[in-house]
C-alpha cells in the first residue's frame, strides 16, 4: 500500500502527532526499551500506542521477531510521511507559537569525517531551538547503510571509489538507497606534525613502509570493500585497527603512524598536531550521502547537506534547493 500525507490525515482521524513521534523514535532507536526511555513513557504504554496506530491505519509498521523489531516495507512509506507531518507541525508552531516548534529530532550516520561533525554543529546552532534530540553516529560502513535502510538515520555519509563502488552500490540498490555525491577528494595521509615525513610535500608507499598503518575496524564486514580508507588492499607489515577517532589520533601521534584519508582536516576537531600530506597515488574519493529512495528529505536533512556544501562542496546539489559552492 502506498501512502501520501493526505492518505494519512484522512485515514487517521484520531491519530495524534504524539503517536507519530513515538513510531519515529522507535524506528530511530531500533528498540521499544530505548525509545520508551527517551520518550519518558513506560514500555507497555509505548507498545499499546503503536498497536493502536497500526490498527487504526490497518498496516504493520514494525515487524516483531525474537531478535527485536524492524521497519516493515509499508512502514517505510508511512514513516517517511510521518516525518514530513511532524516537520510541518514544527514549522507551524515555530511561526505561530513564538518560535517554540517543540522538540526537533534528527539523526545522521557517518564515517569518521571532521566535516560531518562541523556540519552537525552548525545545524544545531542554527536550527535546534530550545528543545532537540539530535544524534550523530560515527560508525562502521555497513552500519551506516543499515541505519538508513531501517530509517534509524535520515542520512548516511560515506565514500565511493574505483575499488568499492560496485560492491557498495549493489548493497545500496538492494536496500533501496540512493547515493548522491557531495564532493571529490584526492588521497592524503594523516600524520603527526612531528612525524619524520611531516616536511615532505608528498609521500608514497615506500616512504610510509616503516610506519604503522591505522584504520577503522569494520566488525563482521572487515573486507576492503567496506573499509573507510582508500587503498586498503595494499599489503602492509604493521597494521592497527581502532574503533574511534580519538584513539586513532592518539596512536598517530604516539607511534608515528598514518592513515589514508580525504585530506579534509579541521584544527578545531583534529588539533594542531595532526596534518594532511598528499599521497602520490592516482584516483579520487567521491564523498556523498545516502538516503532511502522512498523518503523525502526533511528541512533539517537538507540544511545539513547545505552546511557541508558551504564549507567543502565545489558543486553540491541539494534536493529541492540550490547548488552550493566551496568556501
Amino acid at each position: 500500500m502506498c501512502y501520501n500525507i493526505l492518505n494519512i490525515i484522512q485515514a487517521g482521524k484520531s491519530m495524534t502527532l504524539q503517536q507519530l513521534r513515538y513510531i519515529v523514535m522507535v524506528a530511530e532507536t531500533g528498540t521499544i526499551t530505548e525509545a520508551a526511555g527517551k520518550l519518558y513513557i513506560s514500555q507497555p504504554s509505548l507498545t499499546n500506542a503503536i498497536h493502536e496506530l497500526e490498527k487504526e491505519m490497518n498496516i504493520t509498521i514494525f515487524n516483531r521477531t525474537n531478535k527485536g523489531i524492524s521497519v516493515s516495507k509499508e512502514g517505510e512509506d508511512f514513516l517517511s510521511y510521518a516525518r514530513q507531518i511532524l516537520e510541518q507541525a514544527a514549522i507551524l508552531e515555530d511561526r505561530y507559537k513564538g518560535g517554540n516548534g517543540g522538540r526537533k529530532q534528527y539523526c545522521v550516520s557517518t564515517q569518521h569525517y571532521s566535516f560531518a561533525v562541523n556540519a552537525f554543529v552548525e545545524l544545531i546552532q542554527k536550527y535546534a531551538g530550545k528543545e532537540y534530540d539530535f544524534n550523530l553516529r560515527e560508525t562502521q560502513t555497513y552500519e551506516i547503510i543499515e541505519d538508513v535502510a531501517l530509517m534509524k538515520s535520515e542520512l548516511g555519509i560515506l565514500y565511493l571509489d574505483d575499488e568499492n563502488k560496485n560492491v557498495i552500490t549493489k548493497a545500496l540498490r538492494e536496500k533501496e538507497l540512493v547515493f548522491t555525491p557531495l564532493f571529490e577528494a584526492k588521497p592524503h595521509v594523516f600524520i603527526s606534525s612531528a612525524h619524520p615525513l611531516a616536511t615532505k610535500k608528498t609521500v608514497d608507499w615506500d616512504d610510509l613502509a616503516p610506519y604503522p598503518y591505522l584504520s577503522f575496524e569494520q566488525g563482521e564486514h572487515n573486507s576492503f570493500y567496506y573499509a573507510e580508507e582508500r587503498y586498503s588492499r595494499v599489503l602492509r607489515k604493521k597494521n592497527i585497527r581502532v574503533r574511534d577517532r580519538a584513539t586513532l589520533f592518539n596512536l598517530l601521534i604516539g607511534l608515528n603512524g598514518y592513515t589514508v584519508c580525504s585530506g579534509v582536516i579541521d584544527e578545531n576537531l583534529n588539533g594542531e598536531n595532526i596534518i594532511a600530506v598528499p599521497l602520490k597515488e592516482q584516483g579520487l574519493m567521491q564523498i556523498g550521502y545516502i538516503h532511502h529512495k522512498k523518503a523525502v528529505l526533511g528541512k533539517l536533512a537538507q540544511a545539513y547537506i547545505e552546511a557541508i556544501g558551504d564549507r567543502y562542496g565545489d558543486q553540491i546539489s541539494v534536493p529541492g534547493g540550490s547548488k552550493k559552492g566551496r568556501k
